[in-house]
């Protein structure tokens, strides 16, 4: 097997997603588990930077890292978040679990061990976002409007229901 840099820098990335997806999962405090999010948002965009897809990096980091979890954020420090009513899991529950991760990259591995992949040549690095933009603009154009509309009538709803949740609890 031949270690390059690319090889290097994927299995860093790899690893630091994965750790952040683990210690989302055993995390306690939410603030931190949104953290452990933002380092796994940061480290697949970094995967799409290898696989040559630069759009698609941009907008993971865009997105992702920041919007969805500011959002997230504003989500958890406007409700009420009771720490105190969280239990601890057994340590059976955590082998068992641990097993469980265990086997199912077992099973992936196993799957693509030998996978044949036929490879076709193709431009990668060649104008990545205007290809994406003449694709979206021109033969995704409809469902692109419709999407922006989708999203317009979900903050309109949400807002009416935040001034609906308002006026009720001003009526107590």
């Amino acid at each position: 097997m031949n270690i390059t840099g690319e090889f290097i820098a994927f299995f860093g990335l790899a690893l630091v997603a994965i750790i952040g997806g683990v210690l989302l999962l055993n995390l306690t405090k939410v603030v931190h588990m949104v953290v452990a999010l933002i380092f796994t948002f940061v480290s697949i965009a970094g995967i799409y930077v290898l696989l040559s897809a630069e759009f698609v990096a941009a907008v993971q980091i865009l997105i992702y890292s920041g919007a969805i979890t500011i959002i997230m954020l504003f989500g958890i420090m406007l409700t009420k978040h009771d720490d105190e009513g969280e239990t601890t899991t057994g340590k059976w529950r955590k082998v068992l679990l641990f097993l469980g991760i265990v086997g199912f990259a077992g099973a992936v591995y196993y799957g693509i061990y030998d996978f044949n992949v036929v490879q076709v040549p193709t431009d990668l690095h060649v104008d990545n976002t205007m290809k994406i933009g003449e694709a979206l603009y021109s033969k995704w154009v409809i469902p692109f409007e419709l999407t922006s509309v989708l999203l317009l009538v979900a903050l309109v709803g949400a807002i009416i229901l935040a001034k609906k949740d308002e006026k009720e609890g001003d009526k107590e």
